[in-house]
């Protein structure tokens, strides 16, 4: 028998209770909506599905409705949930706020079922989880192509493919595939990753499928940790190589962090006319402060959107609809 999708305490055919289309409820007496509530994720129906019926996976990918990668506005606002996978588990100074799988795909579901959510990039443990609830249909779904560098380990920057290949998204109808590449001049693992990279691009490319790239300039501190340089002279050349890598660069995007100085971006944006995102990254406390880096470079010609993750998933004050709401308000 063929497993339907997992809801509740059960498998039926019908969408799990709020993954899809759920809206704010206003309070009696109250002015201002009440924040809707968290979708409850049943482990047990999910560790049954996969136990007894693995083949559910392929099957809700196949029944899948797609749509296109873009709003009708032309705008693209993804939700970013890949940070597991490379050991990234931290959130501000909650080392494993992202260890709960259970609460990561309740705040996943009730972020993509917001107004304007396009979609979201994640692993394929996620995005499996994900497909078995019914909350990607009609989503934009980014595989995540390169999880080898482990946070924290001394081959970090030896970043293996070992997430998603071209051709997992491509037989599972995904819409797009995003990779890391992280560039130390002083780290000769950073060429092999270069190499890699460039020959992802160039299978996304033979697939006709999207292949975001988010390059940075990295470095060594004295204690051994590695950090991207977000100075607008590392940006400038980390985008000026990402956008020639590979045989054709006619399916790339770029994933870009803000600058440190945000007035920078403009001349930074400049080194390509590949079309872009904005990365969240970790914001800390000061949401609103990131607010307005992102604001001020969405407007810039080639800035088509945002992927942004723990800083909307993980909000200081735990409100994700209403993080994922100002976001979406951005664009």
């Amino acid at each position: 028998m063929r497993a339907g999708r997992v809801t509740g305490a059960h498998q039926e055919t019908a969408p799990p209770e709020g993954t899809a289309g759920a809206s704010a409820t206003t309070a009696p007496g109250a002015d201002t909506p009440a924040a809707p509530p968290r979708p409850r994720v049943d482990v047990p129906a999910l560790v049954r599905t996969r136990a007894r019926h693995p083949e559910a996976v392929a099957e809700a990918a196949a029944r899948r409705r797609r749509r296109p990668l873009l709003n009708e506005q032309g705008r693209l606002m993804i939700v970013a949930a890949d940070h597991p996978a490379r050991g990234a588990l931290g959130v501000g100074e909650r080392r494993f706020a992202m260890a709960n799988r259970a609460d990561l795909l309740e705040r996943l579901c009730l972020a993509l079922s917001r107004p304007g959510v396009d979609g979201v990039l994640a692993t394929a443990d996620i995005l499996d989880d994900l497909l078995l609830l019914g909350a990607l249909d009609d989503k934009v779904v980014m595989g995540s192509m390169n999880r080898g560098g482990l946070q924290g380990a001394s081959f970090e920057l030896d970043d293996r493919f070992t997430g998603h290949r071209p051709e997992d998204i491509e037989r599972l109808g995904f819409d797009a595939g995003k990779l890391l590449l992280r560039i130390d001049y002083d780290d000769p693992g950073s060429l092999a990753t270069l190499e890699s990279t460039a020959r992802a691009v160039d299978a996304m490319a033979a697939r006709r499928l999207p292949v975001f790239v988010e390059p940075f300039i990295s470095r060594r501190t004295a204690d051994g940790r590695l950090v991207n340089d977000l100075s607008a002279e590392a940006v400038t050349r980390s985008l000026a190589i990402a956008s020639g890598l590979g045989g054709s660069s006619a399916y790339t995007w770029l994933k870009v962090p803000v600058t440190e100085d945000p007035d920078a971006m403009a001349e930074v944006m400049a080194t390509s006319t590949l079309p872009a995102v904005l990365l969240g990254g970790d914001v800390g406390d000061d949401q609103d402060a990131a607010y307005e880096k992102w604001r001020g470079a969405l407007r810039l010609p080639t800035v088509r959107g945002l992927v942004v993750g723990r800083s909307l998933l993980y909000p200081p004050d735990d409100d994700v609809a209403a993080a994922v709401d100002t976001a979406v308000a951005l664009l």
